[in-house]
């Protein structure tokens, strides 16, 4: 049964990338100037995001980046779905970084060959939150270092990213309350 879920989160991915991958966008927003990638790896916690529904009934969901010697960043992420056995789903992709983009763009893969953009849009110079979306703004990821975010950080961002042409009447909250009881 794990199997059959995780293949159709992998399936939803998988669609949102063609989909995503195969626009061109007039007029896209502007990305950070520079990310340095060892800083940028490890576990983020979404904060908020534009509903997906590849992320359908996901809470405590997660992102993380592990840097490899092979040119590309892996990526897993996770999410507790509502469910009543509150199955883990996992869904592992690479990230590669687009060459000339200061590493704030990147191209996510969940299936070969398909790539979608991923654009790091604003991003803390601690590097304790960021936010990400695609260049035609229909998606769009608030993450923290940490479960929670203060809110003067989250309404600085949302500021930014309002600045960029999103409409952030669209966040929805991601709960994040797994991490009380110790989600793996």
């Amino acid at each position: 049964m794990n199997l059959r879920i995780n293949s159709f989160l992998s399936l939803l991915f998988f669609m949102f990338f063609i989909l995503t991958g195969c626009k061109t966008v007039e007029n896209p927003p502007r990305t950070v100037e520079k990310v340095d990638i060892e800083k940028y790896a490890g576990t983020w916690y979404e904060i908020a995001s534009f509903p997906a529904p590849f992320q359908e009934g996901c809470t405590c969901t997660t992102a993380e980046y592990i840097s490899t010697d092979k040119g590309y960043l892996k990526v897993l992420n996770k999410c507790r779905k509502e469910s009543e056995s509150d199955d883990i789903d996992k869904a592992t992709g690479k990230a590669f970084v687009v060459e000339g983009s200061g590493n704030a763009k990147l191209k996510v893969q969940f299936f070969w060959p398909f790539r979608a953009d991923y654009w790091i849009l604003a991003l803390a110079n601690d590097y304790s939150y960021a936010a990400v979306g695609s260049p035609d703004r229909e998606y769009l990821w608030i993450l923290s270092r940490q479960p929670q975010i203060d809110e003067s950080s989250r309404t600085r961002m949302e500021a930014q990213l309002k600045e960029k042409g999103f409409d952030i009447s669209r966040l929805e909250n991601t709960p994040q309350n797994c991490w009380q009881s110790g989600m793996e």
